[in-house]
């Protein structure tokens, strides 16, 4: 009888009404499952709708032991090793994990794919060409320089260094008398170092294998999706991005359009130091989605992906215009062998010659225009329209032109006949 009563009795899972607050079935939640950290537990629930009996049930079959976390870097398993979301089907996820105020992070290629518009590829070069690039671009990063511009009526600096390449001396003396970055021209535009020049078509052949997989798996009818161009991707141009220390980083925002035109598609190159790699949707201006103080700015929350040294992330046609992203400043970071506490960052591009300045419209300051896309308000929403941007140059106040911008299926400018034209005859 004494052993009876002594024995370790196995705990019952006690049924929790929806009336019950999310911090009073987090409480259950970790009191069943100690060696699951919060976020976990959080990203059980909200798949579980709510019910703890459901969220204990997915997490308790194959709960791994936690690893250690450092206050820079944490480390997680797949969703899918929580039955949390299904990796044995390719495709979107079919319910968000993530809500306002909450970060949800994402290690594995399956996850990543499933709740962001990018994909991810681990190891991607060999280990002695990944190492060789890096050491060219270290030796570079030093002469690399911070973007100068203004935000409301100041002059700021960007918190990391960065530089911009092409794949030709010819390019990159185009690039300097011809282009237009931020209302002004650049120039310091150097030629692909040569382990850069190396891994172009291997990037090239990955990321257009990665587009035509998410056409395939993601987009409604496996069709690419309007605007977005149908012929191959290449790899012509390149900012190169350099963090050094944790607390170098890049605030939320959406890269430019004007030469890359709409539903673009980024390579991005990770060397080096690991960092987090921050996404979030953008909604609009009167969408329910708000904080409690009104604003919209992680208004759903974020996604935070784990970026090692050798990974390539491919940001797919949906990405620029429905999402924004960022490199968060860390309290900490594991020093890279080879790169210390920087991060080099490739992200290459493909520049058109459909959209080269001499055939954007010019604002009133006769300045080359910038192409953007309607995002925060509903009326007009994805809608391109091509605008002055010399009001970001310190010392200029530019001009308020305005012209929509036409597009046609295939992303396709009104002059793209005329421009074919030229550059077959040049």
């Amino acid at each position: 009888m004494d052993a009876f009563v002594s024995r370790k009795r196995k705990r019952r899972v006690e049924p929790c009404t929806d009336d019950e607050s999310t911090d009073f079935k987090l409480a259950v939640l970790a009191s069943l499952h100690p060696a699951v950290d919060e976020s976990t537990l959080l990203e059980a629930l909200l798949a579980a709708e709510g019910v703890v009996q459901h969220a204990s049930a997915a997490l308790a079959p194959r709960t791994p032991s936690p690893r250690k976390r450092t206050a820079g870097i944490g480390y997680q398993s797949s969703l899918s090793a929580y039955r949390l979301a299904s990796s044995s089907q390719p495709g979107p996820a079919k319910k968000a994990l993530v809500h306002k105020g909450k970060t949800l992070n994402l290690y594995s290629p399956a996850d990543v794919e499933a709740h962001t518009p990018c994909s991810i590829v681990h190891n991607f070069l060999p280990p002695e060409q990944a190492d060789a690039l890096l050491l060219e671009l270290l030796n570079e990063s030093p002469t690399y320089a911070n973007l100068e511009f203004k935000l409301f009526d100041r002059v700021v600096q960007s918190p990391h260094t960065f530089c911009f390449y092409v794949n030709s001396l010819v390019e990159a003396e185009a690039q300097k008398t011809e282009y237009i970055y931020d209302g002004r021209r650049v120039d310091d535009v150097r030629q692909s170092t040569p382990e850069m020049l190396r891994a172009c078509p291997q990037v090239e052949e990955v990321v257009n294998r990665e587009i035509q997989r998410r056409i395939n798996d993601f987009y409604p009818g496996g069709m690419k999706l309007r605007y977005q161009s149908p012929g191959l991707w290449k790899a012509n141009t390149a900012f190169v991005n350099c963090y050094d220390g944790p607390k170098e980083c890049v605030g939320y925002h959406a890269d430019q359009l004007t030469y890359l035109g709409p539903h673009a598609i980024i390579g991005s190159l990770s060397l080096g130091v690991a960092r987090e790699f921050r996404v979030r949707k953008i909604v609009a201006e009167d969408d329910r989605h708000r904080k409690d103080d009104g604003s919209l700015a992680d208004a759903q929350g974020q996604i935070s992906i784990h970026l090692p040294h050798n990974s390539l992330l491919v940001m797919h046609a949906e990405m620029q215009e429905e999402w924004k992203h960022s490199i968060a400043p860390a309290q900490s970071i594991d020093p890279h062998p080879l790169a210390k506490n920087k991060r080099l960052n490739i992200t290459y591009r493909y520049y058109k010659d459909n959209l080269h300045p001499r055939y954007t419209p010019k604002c009133r300051c006769g300045i080359p225009t910038v192409l953007r896309c309607v995002t925060r308000q509903k009326l007009n929403r994805g809608r391109y329209m091509w605008m002055c941007h010399a009001n970001y140059v310190p010392g200029q106040e530019g001009c308020s032109f305005f012209q929509w911008a036409e597009f046609d299926d295939n992303g396709e400018p009104p002059w793209a006949v005329k421009a074919e034209e030229m550059t077959t005859t040049t």
